[in-house]
């Protein structure tokens, strides 16, 4: 449940419960002799410094944790710790990395069939397309399509509005305000719970940003 419960924090934005439960697993890891588990906290751990902007920290950590986890044998999370790695490369202007940690992530979803958070390496490569030193607005587009597309099909609303909420802002910076708006506003309409939540405040920020 380790991972489960330190995904739920992190997408709800609850970065604090994230930290402290990483930690936690860290330390009776380290009490029971785990390998394994210190791997999973370690990559927890990087992913919590990476969601907060410590990037070099974040980099450290996630590939000494991966480095681990692989020793055990493990293959699974991949897809879920890679597009961490990669965003806080993209931050660093390690593009070549960062591209690298998405190829790798969408090998890791076709080789392990691990596709709950496909969607979410699709909108990663999106955004590291449009932090490269010559943004690529088209890539980007095609990215947050193909993961707008993935969510819908897989009936996963979370990833659907960040994907939404990525190709919003990217409509929005070229002058389509009104199409941001009407592909975000009915994904957000959709949600009945979970307005303190990070992605849901964001998502009612745009749309009244949207809306002025």
């Amino acid at each position: 449940m380790a991972t489960e419960k330190f995904v739920s924090y992190t997408l709800c934005g609850n970065h604090a419960a994230a930290a402290a439960q990483a930690q936690e697993v860290v330390a009776l890891a380290e009490e029971k002799g785990s390998r394994f588990w210190k791997a999973r906290g370690m990559m927890n751990q990087g992913c919590v410094l990476a969601l907060t902007g410590r990037a070099s920290d974040a980099i450290e950590m996630l590939i000494s944790g991966m480095t681990a986890w692989r020793r055990t044998g493990a293959v699974l999370y991949m897809p879920l710790y890679l597009p961490h790695l990669a965003r806080v490369h993209a931050a660093l202007g390690q593009f070549e990395e960062a591209w690298r940690c998405v190829g790798e992530a969408m090998t890791a979803v076709e080789t392990t069939k691990e596709k709950w958070c496909e969607a979410d390496i699709h909108r990663t490569a999106g955004e590291i397309a449009l932090m490269s030193p010559q943004p690529d607005a088209a890539k980007a587009e095609a990215h947050f399509e193909r993961a707008i597309a993935i969510a819908r099909e897989q009936k996963a609303k979370s990833w659907e509005l960040r994907a939404a909420m990525s190709m919003a802002r990217l409509w929005r910076d070229q002058g389509k305000r009104d199409e941001a708006r009407d592909l975000l506003a009915p994904i957000y309409g959709w949600f009945s719970e979970g307005f303190d939540t990070l992605d849901l405040k964001q998502a009612k920020s745009l749309l009244d940003e949207l809306h002025a």
